[in-house]
């Protein structure tokens, strides 16, 4: 090639082409015209929906685990409110079920206070009213301590009543509480009335044969006593007010190698479970008719003197 044939000027520095202007407005209409032609024509829809349609699985499997520490959260949060949910559940129904069983004790509490006050009206001696604190600690004998003593009032020897029937007796006073002896203690007895015959007889404490009972001891085996009767205090000894229950019969055995009949009786109080009881004072004794003393015979009229 000849050498005047040869190009010789210089190359430019960087090749040139469109202006960054005229790209500019290039692109910017453009991006214009793709955005009116989307909102009008909705041309980029099809193309929306294949690349989400496409992106979805790799979107799912990323979001799994956030999702699953969301889920892990939230299953905890859930137990924990599930526990606190049950325990102040359980704190509410043991409250009910003690509120219940409060409401209960109330109400039989109240029916015995409300028989005990019907008692005091129809008995014709004063009373005293006390609460039983607790059993006496000599396990060989039955009997209770009440909340009243000498400072109240409370005389030994005096009968003790529920709203059931007579309780017992008053055997051992202190300043503030006294001790109860009950009848169903082997060392108590208590004349008694049938009101069904009218015949009396005399119970006495049975706390071991049959578990806390009363037994009518020296009775003929003839005498007429059934199952069901109803005895009460005679008031023959002076101490107990006559009319007061005391107990039921319950079994009446006939020996013939006895000439007495073996009677066991319920008591009519509570003699396990009284709670409030009413301490009697002993109906006063009968005060002998005072006799007018002789008078000496006076002397004869016109006997001789001296």
């Amino acid at each position: 090639m000849p050498l005047g044939t040869l190009d010789r000027t210089p190359p430019p520095f960087f090749k040139q082409g469109p202006s960054a202007l005229s790209r500019l407005i290039f692109f910017s209409a453009l991006a214009l015209f793709l955005m009116v032609a989307d909102t009008r024509l909705k041309v980029a829809q099809p193309l929306r929906a294949t690349v989400a349609t496409v992106l979805y699985p790799f979107q799912w499997l990323l979001m799994q685990p956030v999702m699953l520490a969301s889920d892990g959260g939230q299953y905890l949060t859930t137990v924990h409110d599930a526990q606190q949910a049950e325990a102040l559940a359980r704190r509410r129904l043991a409250d009910q079920s003690m509120r219940a069983n409060q409401v209960e004790t109330l109400q039989l509490e109240n029916q015995r206070l409300r028989k005990l006050l019907t008692l005091r009206e129809q008995l014709p001696v004063t009373s005293i009213a006390a609460e039983v604190l607790y059993d006496a600690a000599d396990p060989y004998t039955r009997r209770v301590v009440i909340d009243r003593g000498q400072a109240h009032g409370v005389a030994a020897g005096s009968p003790v009543v529920d709203e059931s029937g007579v309780l017992g007796q008053v055997t051992r006073v202190y300043p503030l509480v006294s001790e109860v002896t009950l009848v169903i203690d082997r060392d108590q007895a208590i004349p008694v009335l049938n009101t069904r015959t009218g015949a009396r007889g005399v119970a006495f404490g049975d706390p071991v044969t049959r578990g806390g009972a009363l037994e009518l001891r020296f009775m003929p085996a003839n005498a007429d006593v059934l199952p069901g009767d109803l005895l009460t205090t005679s008031g023959v000894d002076g101490t107990y007010p006559s009319g007061i229950p005391v107990a039921r019969v319950v079994d009446v055995e006939r020996r013939a190698d006895s000439a007495f009949a073996r009677i066991s009786c319920a008591p009519q109080a509570l003699a396990t479970g009284a709670r409030h009881v009413l301490v009697l004072a002993s109906p006063p004794a009968v005060a002998p008719t005072p006799v007018a003393p002789l008078k000496p015979a006076s002397a004869k009229k016109g006997a001789s003197r001296p």
